[in-house]
């Protein structure tokens, strides 16, 4: 098989659901302090009797949060088990049933057999596959689905004033050592995507820690999922910390692109939002390291944005600190000038920067 067949008819990322202990905090959250406005809610309110759930989106960006009303059940294992944390990367399909025979065929582990869901605004198929850890991906198909969100749910606008916020660029997973090859590979077969970057523990690596890291891309490039692996280093890598935390391989961030970086970090940083922070010599030799940028260095440098330059272009990008109290989830925000990279010149000044935050929990 050629891995530009897109063997499941992909169409796009459909949305990400994250499942947290109190989804009306969770959606308070990502709606003050990210600018994602409320579209939509699921709940008992909506005749749901086994969750609470809420639809944000900003640009072509959609999360989800839910909640589980019951101590019992998967959903509340999740919680128990991880924390809060993203379970579903839910893709947008042409045909749920032929995506899933296929993905099935190729070894991919149901989640949940093609099903009919309905409601006054039609009709959708919905099927799921399990991935690393305890990540799902689930397959959608809508043509005929003219609701808010899927059935269901009901409209719930809550406007924001946003942040600048575009789409999902890449969704970054965190597995056991040995397995990155695996999942790479799962990816490959089950899903049709290709290598697209491959980084090593030279690459990605400080005095104490180390990772290794291969990015998956969809055939235009358009979805990338980056899959990393501890390295043996001499002291702990923040993945190990990750997957100590999460008890088990999970989503460890997500980057969200925007096209001004500058205008959403302030915002951002306004509404509260934590970001690592790198030592202001990393600032010194920044303009002999990545050349002319059209952005001010002064902001930049004010902000704490990183840059990086390949043969395509340029990058700017930054990371929060972790969004939950167990070390795990994290956001990345990138603008991309058109470099298709990962900031690989900023590894370790990054890498060091989330070492002094591991240091000061403990887990170094």
């Amino acid at each position: 098989m050629k891995m530009t067949e897109n063997p499941l008819k992909l169409k796009r990322l459909h949305h990400v659901e994250f499942l947290v202990g109190n989804a009306k905090q969770a959606a308070f959250f990502y709606h003050k302090a990210f600018g994602f406005r409320v579209e939509a809610y699921a709940g008992l309110e909506t005749g749901r009797r086994d969750l609470s759930s809420y639809v944000l989106k900003q640009g072509n960006a959609t999360f989800v949060v839910s909640t589980p009303l019951s101590s019992s059940g998967d959903m509340s294992e999740h919680i128990r088990r991880h924390g809060d944390g993203a379970r579903d990367i839910a893709f947008e399909v042409e045909d749920v049933d032929r995506a899933f025979a296929y993905a099935v065929s190729q070894g991919a582990q149901e989640a949940v057999r093609p099903r009919t869901l309905s409601d006054a605004m039609g009709t959708i198929r919905h099927a799921a596959i399990r991935s690393y850890g305890d990540t799902i991906h689930s397959l959608i198909s809508r043509e005929s689905y003219n609701g808010p969100f899927l059935p269901g749910y009901e409209v719930a606008v809550r406007e924001s004033t946003g942040a600048c916020i575009v789409s999902v660029d890449h969704i970054v997973g965190n597995v056991e050592l040995g397995k990155m090859n695996y999942w790479a590979e799962w990816y490959s077969r089950v899903l049709g995507f290709h290598r697209y970057l491959t980084f090593d523990d030279r690459d990605i690596s400080t005095e104490y820690s180390a990772l290794m890291s291969i990015v998956m891309s969809n055939e235009a490039a358009a979805l990338k999922m980056p899959i990393n692996e501890p390295a043996p280093g001499r002291k702990k890598s923040q993945i190990q910390e990750y997957l100590d935390f999460y008890q088990g391989p999970g989503v460890q961030h997500i980057a969200l692109l925007t096209e001004d970086i500058i205008g959403t970090v302030e915002v951002l940083r306004t509404n509260g939002v934590s970001f690592l922070k790198v030592p202001d010599s990393y600032y010194e030799i920044l303009p002999q390291r990545v050349g002319a940028i059209k952005e001010d260095l002064k902001e930049i440098r004010r902000l704490g944005i990183l840059v990086d330059r390949d043969q395509e272009g340029y990058l700017l990008q930054i990371f929060t600190e972790p969004v939950e109290d167990r070390p795990t989830l994290f956001y990345e925000i990138i603008q991309r000038a058109g470099s298709r990279g990962f900031g690989k010149g900023n590894f370790r000044a990054l890498f060091e920067a989330i070492e002094r935050e591991q240091a000061r929990r403990g887990n170094l």
